[in-house]
């Protein structure tokens, strides 16, 4: 079953929406918003990202950090 979902937007806004849903292939606005509503999902919370930056910093000042030459010197 689906629900039409009504949005009110800027004339301009609703233009770059829809020209960024036919450039990237979408076959309508409603297919590219349940795409980007999708990739929210893993979207990392601006207040989770914070903290883990915090922790980072400490981290470093503590130096609790590993020096590797490349990527896989670290797995």
């Amino acid at each position: 079953m689906r629900k039409v979902l009504s949005l009110s937007l800027p004339e301009k806004l609703a233009r770059e929406i829809k020209k960024n849903s036919r450039e990237r292939g979408f076959d309508s606005v409603s297919s590219y918003v349940k795409y980007l509503f999708e990739m929210d999902k893993d979207l990392i919370p601006e207040k989770e990202l914070l903290n883990s930056i915090k922790s980072s910093r400490k981290e470093y000042k503590e130096g609790k950090t590993v020096k590797a030459k490349s990527m896989t010197d670290l797995l």
